[in-house]
């Protein structure tokens, strides 16, 4: 054509037909490589975030369910020993393993809103993940981790106090005992005594007298072992852990009451016996034990009082014992006087003796309770008083003490508590103001730097909480704050601050990728919000309907739209959740104007690279497209059987088709 003077018209035509084919052709194939490319990309990134899932959810779900029995166990040996072991060994867990999995909890909820996020982008169907790997079971296990976690706190601290109480009953029993053993191992001497044939007739009625006295002592010493018997019965319905040795001690004392009983009862037949002969008693030993016994008594139980153990929770109960003892210290002139005239009553005794060389006559034989006793009695009880005075003293530091404690923890409990609840407020209002995406998200991001800054803060009051219990206060009246529910309130804080950000970086993309305005984007902001009458940021179906209706959607009202709304609440809830968030709304009122990517898209480009040709080859993969991608094609595709196919054809009808089908993850 060169050559000609005048080319023929339909020779340049032709030549000019061909051009424009061999150029069209090569851009078309340029143009579906990259189409390609870009499809697989994205594929291989949501294949890495499904992996990543699944693994984060089977680590978090194995945890939770190696975790929860022991929670759930509330079987205890009874020792106080093993009770603080499991209280440091949940201190531990809440300070150092549960953060620790919260953080990968929330990673999970971002990785998965993320994930669907992409996909709905993508145009590809929701991810759903494993059975029982769903965010819901993940979060109902969770939840029943947190209640296992609470139920286990209250039983530890509750199971503290009933082993205190068990101690300190126990101690009181032994002690009760010691007295009762200490005396009834005098009595039985006494009473083991029954040889009257040698006894003139004054020391038979000193006798008779000493065996009434025994009956006296011995009716004071019945409410003592009716004690003893009911701290055994008490401690044998909380479950003390030595409680066969209470009860072989109880039978034991039981037992021998029940032998002097009957050991007093034969001693006072004999005397009766014996009284017939013998009449003369001695006034001044009859004076003696009738002032002596009383004040006897009265010793035994001042020092069971001295020596009796107490336990207070605050500083009104221990200055009300001290005052009680106050009192007690000012009744003892009046006491001290009593005893002089008893004392007064065996001198007069001992002059007489001397005077009429009486040496039979200076022991009273109506009672085995001597003057020395009663000095020894009275000089124990008057050393007891300023030792149960420092006891005193001594508990009310420590009452006042555990009030700091309480009011230390009360005032930093009460500024954190503030401070959660002011953050957990601005946290759920920032989507709800004006202004940009990017504003919001540096917001969020502002508070959630704050909210690491502030970290320390929990960990003193962590601190001050485990000095107050370690002290035994288990209650605080200076503020409406438990530990508990600052911890509840911080995780909640946690894990609300990582999720709004999460979903308003997904809003950021999902505005991006489909070219939504800055008004727009308010617009649709401003009627979620509108409905979202509890500011939990989703909807309920009833909610979503009338949102949809306000932005100029028309439902009707019957079967038809009943139906059409069904058919948007399977677009919109894919997991059948019963709810929708702002995510799942937005992408709703966009999808419809985004370049989305469809198999049949794909599968023109395929077709433009094989040259309309039903099967593809890896010679003309490497060429077109780039290495990785060629060679990921090559690995996934089926081969081609049909009529025509060379060796090593490729189907790509089947690849473009399965690639946006149902996940096989």
């Amino acid at each position: 054509m060169v050559e000609s003077v005048k080319p023929d018209e339909r020779s340049v035509m032709a030549y000019v037909s061909s051009y424009y084919h061999a150029f069209s052709g090569a851009q078309q194939a340029e143009t579906a490589a990259n189409r390609i490319c870009k499809v697989l990309k994205s594929h291989a990134e949501n294949e890495r975030l499904m992996e990543e899932y699944e693994k984060l959810a089977s680590d978090l779900l194995k945890w939770i369910e190696a975790t929860h029995p022991w929670l759930e166990n509330r079987t205890s040996d009874g020792t106080m020993a093993k009770t603080q072991q499991n209280i440091d060994k949940f201190r531990d867990y809440r300070r150092s393993q549960k953060p620790e999995k919260l953080e990968e909890k929330a990673k999970l909820e971002t990785t998965f809103n993320s994930l669907q996020t992409r996909l709905r982008l993508s145009n590809r169907p929701a991810y759903l993940p494993s059975e029982g790997k769903l965010v819901t079971d993940i979060v109902n296990a969770w939840k029943g981790l947190e209640n296992a976690e609470k139920g286990y706190e209250e039983w530890l601290l509750s199971e503290l106090q009933r082993l205190a109480r068990l101690d300190h009953l126990a101690k009181k029993f032994r002690h009760k005992c010691d007295l009762h053993e200490l005396w009834s191992s005098d009595i039985t001497k006494a009473l083991k005594d029954n040889n009257f044939s040698q006894c003139r007739l004054d020391e038979v009625r000193a006798l008779k007298k000493q065996n009434e006295a025994f009956e006296s002592e011995m009716a004071a010493h019945q409410d003592r072992v009716e004690d003893i018997s009911a701290l055994a019965k008490e401690l044998n319905n909380l479950g003390y852990h030595d409680i066969k040795s209470i009860n072989d001690r109880c039978q034991k004392i039981c037992g021998h009451w029940d032998l002097l009983r009957d050991m007093e009862a034969q001693r006072k037949t004999a005397l009766e016996e014996t009284e017939r002969v013998l009449e003369k008693i001695d006034q001044l030993h009859l004076e003696f034990i009738r002032k002596a016994l009383p004040f006897n008594n009265w010793l035994d139980s001042t020092q069971d009082d001295l020596l009796d153990l107490f336990i207070v929770h605050s500083t009104d109960e221990i200055q009300s014992l001290i005052g009680a003892h106050e009192t007690f210290k000012r009744s003892l002139n009046n006491t001290e006087k009593s005893f002089g005239e008893i004392v007064s009553l065996c001198d007069e005794v001992k002059r007489l003796s001397q005077q009429k060389n009486l040496k039979n006559c200076i022991a009273n034989p109506y009672t085995t309770v001597s003057e020395q006793a009663l000095r020894n009695k009275w000089e124990a009880v008057k050393q007891l008083v300023p030792e149960r005075d420092a006891r005193l003293q001594s508990e009310l530091e420590r009452q006042q003490n555990h009030e700091q404690l309480r009011q230390q923890f009360a005032l930093k409990a009460n500024m954190v508590g503030q401070w959660i609840e002011k953050h957990l407020d601005s946290e759920v209002s920032i989507p709800r103001q004006k202004g940009s995406l990017e504003d919001q998200l540096n917001k969020l991001r502002s508070i959630e730097k704050e909210i690491a800054a502030f970290k320390p803060n929990i960990e003193e009051l962590d601190r001050y909480n485990q000095a107050a219990q370690e002290a035994m206060i288990f209650d605080n009246p200076h503020t409406p704050y438990t530990m508990e529910t600052l911890r509840v309130g911080w995780e909640q804080l946690l894990t609300s601050i990582v999720r709004s950000i999460n979903e308003t970086e997904n809003q950021i993309l999902t505005r991006d990728s489909k070219g939504i305005s800055g008004q727009q984007l308010e617009d649709y902001r401003k009627s979620f919000f509108h409905f979202d009458k509890a500011g939990k940021r989703r909807l309920d179906a009833n909610e979503f309907r009338a949102c949809l209706i306000s932005v100029g959607y028309k439902i009707m009202d019957n079967k038809q739209g009943e139906a059409d709304f069904q058919r948007i609440m399977l677009i919109v809830d894919p997991n059948n959740l019963s709810y929708v968030t702002f995510d799942a709304f937005l992408d709703f009122m966009t999808r419809e104007n985004a370049d989305v990517e469809t198999s049949e898209q794909l599968l023109y480009w395929f077709k433009i690279l094989a040259n309309d040709r039903p099967f593809i080859t890896a010679d003309i993969l490497h060429r077109e497209m780039p290495q990785e991608y060629a060679q990921s094609c090559i690995q996934r595709m089926q081969r081609y059987h049909g009529p025509g196919a060379p060796p090593g054809a490729l189907d790509y009808n089947t690849f473009s088709t399965s690639l946006y089908g149902e996940s096989d993850l």
